[in-house]
């Protein structure tokens, strides 16, 4: 290989969507070098991650040997590395603009390794790198080019590579691979990795942003509207539902199940309004609404590849407020014609937000993700007037249990324009088929005592509650009390332990448990199902599993599904809540289902989690626990009108299923019993 920069390097980066590296050195001018590969997989949404030794001059080793605090010291020699590249030639700021660029849009983030031993520290000297395609190939490569400038222009460097599809590079790709993930995790022996200093970071954001790299410029204008991309061809569904959008002038819902491609059809409508206004020389400013950072991470993946860069309005309003100003006014001058900006709904339903989308007079097209959420009666009233387009999006457009909710979003976005549910989604093979399978537990003897007298409780609040406030709050909450009882129902832990023990060698399970802790008729007992489930997979059973909660901040939760994807390492992922929304993993295949809340669109949006398309994916799995209650006669009519949405659940769930037959069949004595074959 004459020239390892042109001739691998470069290449690979524009086609791959992942690069891992790991380096002896970090230097600023070796990433300004980098940069000149990475147009193209900054578009597709490519993600990297680069961990490196920090360049430490001698009075740095000296100070460590004094007794100096030894990160403070690290910190200091990055931060000095990157001020100094005030000192590089315009071309060098520019292509390290782009970095920046890539650290403030979070496609770049980097750590810092150092060696620690009983004289100190040491550095950090090992060479291996992955670069990812997307679709389940990489190459690795080791070797001893370091990311420095001169290593890539000047000396003379080798690599050896090693392609995941060969039959002969296979082991050791995957070696390489797992490597640096135990690296880039901290778990590698002997060595500290730490998180790149924020001075360092905002020194390199500041110069994307003082080169223009973070705002519309004239060279990017003609770009910046969403375009359908070549390799992305639309379901007819898809085609029809855009149609029936722009005949509804640019106003609707699409109810579409999850996993159908929403995102894609949302941003296609983009194309096509933008398409029309064009036309009349008008610009257009593309808002869209997400209730999570996850989702605001991934329309912004999808938005690089329809050709646009948003502004990504979320956290800290120091960050998003001056760009968005500045924008838009650059646009009243007529310097810049489209304009999109992701925002969660927190940071959408802000003072500071609303102002500035109020006074915008370009036409704007609003897009809600996961629409139901802004039904509620803060985010309604904060619904602009002045959206001359307005889209929403959602698998389950009804607000559960509140139609006044409902009502205000079709008012505001107008009627539903398609349906796909999960039947026809199947049929046109936009989902996975799955195999359901109820498996019945019945409640303990001393959770069957406080089953029965909180269904007592129940009963006796009922006629009170629809005239009494204090009545209708207290049965509130004895609903949730008892539903936390089959929930939390002990007898579903020895049935997933025999369930997982089927499938201990598979990859990409997922297991939902029961929110907060098991109750009991003095209160909680302490005793959290995930922290069971966690034991039960990893202790008890040896299944390499991981918790996934709000716990873990944002990067370790990427870490852990990055893992967990790979096939690799995590096989399977226990969470509460986490992995109901804004997650996407089309690589899970089973799902046990140890709770759902009464509220349908959780378990539909659960469902939708293991029935998204993937590689060598041909059919999910979805392993459903249902507690059976103990069956009073005494309490039979209360007992069945409570029982009866956990039943159209699992109905809802057999009905579907490849093995529909078998699934009805488990269900047929509970439904005979509570007189509910109607459903």
């Amino acid at each position: 290989m004459n020239n390892v920069v042109e001739d691998f390097y470069i290449p690979c980066l524009r086609v791959g969507r992942r690069y891992d590296r790991a380096v002896g050195y970090f230097t600023s001018g070796s990433l300004a070098v980098a940069a000149e590969g990475i147009d193209e997989f900054e578009r597709a949404g490519g993600k990297i991650r680069l961990v490196a030794s920090p360049n430490l001059r001698q009075d740095d080793i000296e100070d460590i040997h004094r007794g100096y605090e030894f990160r403070r010291i690290v910190e200091r020699s990055i931060v000095r590395e990157v001020e100094a590249i005030s000192l590089l030639s315009a071309e060098t700021l520019d292509n390290l603009g782009r970095v920046g660029r890539l650290i403030a849009q979070g496609q770049l983030d980097v750590k810092i390794a150092v060696m620690r031993s009983s004289r100190g520290t040491g550095i950090y000297h090992e060479k291996i790198g992955i670069i990812s395609d997307g679709h389940g190939d990489f190459v690795a490569f080791t070797g001893s080019l370091n990311e420095t400038a001169s290593a890539f222009l000047d000396n003379f460097e080798s690599i050896h590579v090693f392609c995941s599809w060969k039959k002969e590079d296979s082991r050791r790709a995957t070696d390489v691979q797992q490597d640096f993930n135990e690296l880039w995790a901290g778990r590698t022996p002997y060595l500290e990795v730490l998180d790149f200093p924020a001075a360092a970071r905002d020194k390199l954001i500041e110069i994307a942003r003082n080169r223009g790299q973070l705002r519309p410029s004239a060279g990017s204008i003609s770009t910046g509207w969403p375009t359908l991309p070549g390799n992305i061809e639309l379901h007819d569904y898809q085609m029809e539902a855009v149609t029936a959008c722009l005949k509804a002038r640019g106003r609707g819902i699409f109810q579409m199940a999850t996993g159908t491609g929403k995102t894609i059809t949302g941003l296609s409508v983009a194309d096509q309004l933008g398409r029309q206004l064009r036309a009349i020389g008008s610009p257009m400013v593309t808002v869209i609404t997400v209730p999570l950072l996850t989702l605001a991470d991934q329309w912004t993946g999808e938005l690089r590849r329809f050709g646009v860069t948003p502004i990504q309005c979320r956290d800290s309003w120091q960050k998003w407020e001056p760009p968005l100003r500045d924008t838009l006014a650059s646009m009243r001058n007529g310097a810049a014609q489209h304009l999109a900006v992701v925002v969660t709904n927190d940071t959408f339903a802000t003072p500071r937000f609303q102002q500035l989308l109020a006074k915008t007079e370009t036409p704007v097209l609003l897009i809600a993700d996961e629409v139901h959420n802004l039904g509620s009666e803060k985010l309604q009233s904060q619904l602009p007037e002045n959206a001359t387009f307005r889209l929403g999006l959602s698998a389950t457009p009804d607000r559960h249990l509140d139609p006044e909710g409902t009502r205000a979003l079709i008012n505001y976005f107008g009627e539903i324009l398609i349906e796909l549910g999960i039947e026809d989604a199947i049929r046109l093979k936009a989902l996975t088929p799955y195999r359901y399978y109820p498996v019945l537990v019945p409640l303990g003897d001393e959770e069957a005592d406080l089953y029965n007298k909180l269904t007592k409780d129940i009963g006796r609040l009922y006629a009170r509650a629809s005239n009494d406030m204090e009545s209708e709050e207290r049965l509130a909450q004895l609903l949730r009390k008892r539903a936390n009882v089959l929930g939390h129902a002990e007898g579903k832990i020895p049935a997933l332990r025999e369930a997982l023990a089927q499938r201990r060698e598979e990859p990409f399970q997922l297991i939902y448990c029961a929110e907060g802790e098991r109750p009991t008729q003095m209160g909680i007992s302490g005793i959290r199902q995930l922290d069971e489930a966690v034991t039960l997979a990893g202790a008890e059973l040896g299944i390499p599993t991981h918790p996934y909660t709000n716990r873990e901040n944002p990067r370790v939760r990427r870490e852990i599904l990055s893992d967990f994807t790979s096939g690799k390492g995590i096989r399977v992922l226990a969470s509460m809540r986490c992995l109901d929304e804004g997650v996407d993993i089309p690589e899970a295949r089973v799902a046990y289902m140890l709770a759902s809340s009464s509220n349908p669109r959780q378990f539909i949006q659960r469902r939708g989690r293991v029935l998204r398309k993937a590689n060598g994916k041909k059919r999910a799995d979805i392993i459903d626990f249902v507690a059976v209650p103990p069956g009073s006669s005494e309490l039979f009519e209360v007992e069945r009108n409570l029982f009866r949405r956990e039943l159209e659940r699992c109905v809802e769930f057999a009905r579907y299923a490849e093995n529909q037959g078998y699934a009805l069949s488990c269900l047929r004595e509970l439904r005979e019993h509570y007189d509910l074959m109607d459903l």
